[in-house]
């Protein structure tokens, strides 16, 4: 993690804000890779002032973050935050808003289980009420399963090793993000921390699952994932996940698909949408809300890993887990992992992996 001691160059955020950023959302200037990594590298020291730091994230939020200053934030994180606890599979990192979600079920979960019961080991990483919204991520569902949250790096990676699904706690695996927490809190709304923290990829894993709001921000986020000299996915999907959160949506979904490994260093972008009643899931959000999003989320979970459960729950984890095995290429089509997601449920493997996981 950075120093409070350490030499910066000429760039203090002050001077930033009254030279480039801070001008306003039509005038402003964008930073250059080495302006925005010298900003972040002061941040995570600590260095700057409460009040300049405030301004700083409303003046990127305003003028709206480049693809290069996201990566060189997210590569300056990467070199002096990021604690990596890299497993001996290449799962799928999953990387949903940390700040959670407060109307609908969590279904991150139970899907992760189903997809690692398939075959397709699966990483999930989240903090502790995170700022703005302090809502139900990952830790809180699997606290609530009585699966253990407060892991080290390499006991994470331990665990998708043994289970085939992985939990990395923020404050373990990027405590210099974790130490921002009281200032994002105070900020009220979010800043771009909340963008890069889901891309930290704690596992070093190939394949990165993401959401996003509109279809233009998908692309800002792969282009991210270009740029960044510390990251290592060669692919990655986007989809308008339900509360920004990696759950695929009831009805119409906006998928962004990015491939970075083809012949010859070729790299392709797709763009398409599904609609789940072509599975034979005729459901809307309302159907998906709960009133008790950790408690309910985590009580969906375990009847539907158990075969308890033949309803709209059920179809969405299914699906969800379907998407993860189709992202690391485990499956051709949706269709084909929504046959193994099914199966795995159905012959108990699911569930098998929520006891592996309990006992770990």
């Amino acid at each position: 993690m950075a120093q409070a001691t350490q030499e910066f160059g000429e760039w203090p955020l002050k001077r930033l804000m009254t030279e480039v950023v801070g001008s306003g959302h039509k005038s402003a200037d964008d930073m250059t890779r080495e302006q925005a990594r010298e900003a972040f590298q002061r941040i995570l020291a600590g260095e700057p002032d409460e009040t300049t730091l405030g301004a700083f994230w409303l003046a990127n939020r305003w003028k709206r973050n480049t693809p290069e200053e996201l990566a060189a934030y997210t590569d300056v994180m990467r070199e002096e935050s990021v604690v990596t606890g890299e497993p001996d599979c290449d799962p799928v990192d999953c990387g949903a808003n940390y700040d959670g979600k407060h109307t609908s079920a969590v279904l991150g979960v139970g899907a992760g289980v189903v997809a690692a019961a398939a075959g397709t080991p699966v990483v999930v990483h989240s903090g502790d009420r995170v700022p703005t919204q302090k809502a139900t991520a990952y830790k809180h569902v699997l606290d609530d399963l009585d699966v253990r949250t407060e892991l080290e790096p390499t006991e994470s990676a331990e665990m998708v090793d043994e289970t085939g699904f992985g939990f990395y706690y923020q404050p373990a695996f990027n405590p210099g993000i974790d130490d921002l927490s009281d200032r994002r809190d105070q900020m009220g709304v979010r800043v771009f921390v909340n963008t890069v923290e889901t891309v930290a990829n704690p596992a070093n894993a190939d394949v990165h699952l993401g959401s996003f709001y509109h279809l233009a921000f998908a692309k800002k986020m792969t282009e991210l994932l270009k740029e960044s000299a510390e990251l290592s996915f060669s692919r990655a999907i986007f989809f308008q996940g339900m509360e920004g959160y990696d759950d695929v949506r009831p009805g119409y979904t906006k998928v962004a698909e990015w491939d970075g490994r083809g012949e010859g260093g070729s790299e392709s972008f797709d763009d398409y949408e599904i609609e789940t009643g072509t599975y034979g899931m005729e459901m809307e959000s309302d159907d998906l809300a709960v009133e008790d999003v950790t408690a309910d989320s985590a009580a969906i979970t375990t009847d539907v890993l158990a075969g308890e459960r033949d309803d709209h729950f059920a179809d969405a984890i299914a699906l969800n887990g379907a998407f993860r095995m189709y992202a690391r290429q485990d499956v051709d089509s949706l269709e084909d992992g929504l046959e193994r997601a099914r199966d795995a449920i159905a012959d108990g493997s699911a569930r098998a992996v929520l006891e592996e996981l309990q006992q770990f």
